[in-house]
């Protein structure tokens, strides 16, 4: 099996886009097609299922993949051993929306000072399947909110923690209130993350203290949506505070203050325990536990 193939396999298990594979790997979507179509025929095994425009991994492209991606990184230590340059590499990272938004550019700024020739692809965060993740290897870090350890083959290290506010637009009826309690949340629409959030748990934790606990008539995976949703009367809701920070600055927003708060969540950094850390992945672990420790 040729690396350059296997290399392709992977980025293509990772992104199940054959256009976006290319442009990552700076090829044509033939070239692509041709390479997986190349280790089909080697192994004589169906890797992806093509189904219309969606591409899905089979059960033999799922334990290829791991393999694939132990060779892939035996080959990145190989030459960092050998290499003048071997800070220089790939970073793989999956990060929660407001942190990617709000936290990273900061991160990524720093790390670029420090290692100018080292790449990073930032793949968007679901809780849920985060640690089966770093298990195949689709990514080399996650950042999470409010980690639970569960599982003891994912390091997880703490780097601090951000605040929970919940918002609304400034002519609910909440909006005027100087204190805000779970009974008086339950007569108004709620507009929530969805159920894999990992912050989304404090606020139903508050909420819990009533006998039941409400569903929210809008779920939204994005944060960017879920503002704008807000900003326009739909509900309130419960967000990290570095994402609503300038809305409520501008009067967009108003913060809502809830009866036992302030709410604040950690943020952790996880890896799999058996990840190589190349000089160029620890390089950036160190930065984001040197900025992201400091806000």
């Amino acid at each position: 099996m040729e690396l350059r193939d296997l290399r392709t396999f992977v980025t293509l298990a990772s992104l199940l886009n054959f256009n976006q594979t290319g442009k990552v790997l700076n090829a044509a979507q033939s070239t692509v097609s041709m390479r997986i179509k190349a280790l089909e025929d080697e192994l004589d095994v169906r890797l992806f299922e093509r189904l219309g425009r969606k591409v899905v991994l089979t059960e033999s492209g799922l334990k290829l993949l791991q393999y694939a991606r132990k060779m892939l990184e035996i080959e990145e230590e190989a030459r960092a051993s050998v290499s003048d340059n071997a800070a220089s590499g790939n970073v793989t990272i999956k990060v929660p929306e407001s942190l990617e938004c709000h936290r990273m550019p900061g991160v990524l700024l720093a790390f670029r000072r420090k290692i100018p020739t080292g790449r990073v692809r930032i793949l968007p965060c679901i809780a849920g399947n985060v640690a089966e993740d770093l298990r195949r290897g689709v990514t080399d870090l996650a950042f999470v909110f409010a980690y639970e350890p569960s599982a003891r083959d994912i390091n997880a290290a703490f780097l601090g923690t951000d605040e929970l506010v919940a918002v609304a637009a400034p002519e609910h009826p909440l909006a005027g209130m100087k204190m805000v309690g779970p009974a008086d949340i339950l007569k108004h629409s709620l507009l929530l993350a969805a159920s894999d959030c990992s912050y989304r748990r404090t606020f139903e934790i508050f909420l819990s203290e009533t006998a039941n606990l409400p569903q929210p008539s809008v779920e939204c995976d994005c944060v960017a949506a879920a503002i704008s949703m807000v900003r326009a009367g739909l509900g309130l809701t419960i967000l990290p505070e570095m994402a609503v920070r300038d809305h409520i600055a501008a009067g967009a927003l108003r913060r809502l203050p809830l009866i036992g708060g302030p709410f604040e969540t950690g943020v952790f950094m996880l890896w799999h325990k058996d990840k190589w850390l190349s000089p160029c992945l620890r390089d950036f672990m160190a930065v984001c536990r040197d900025h992201l420790m400091r806000e």
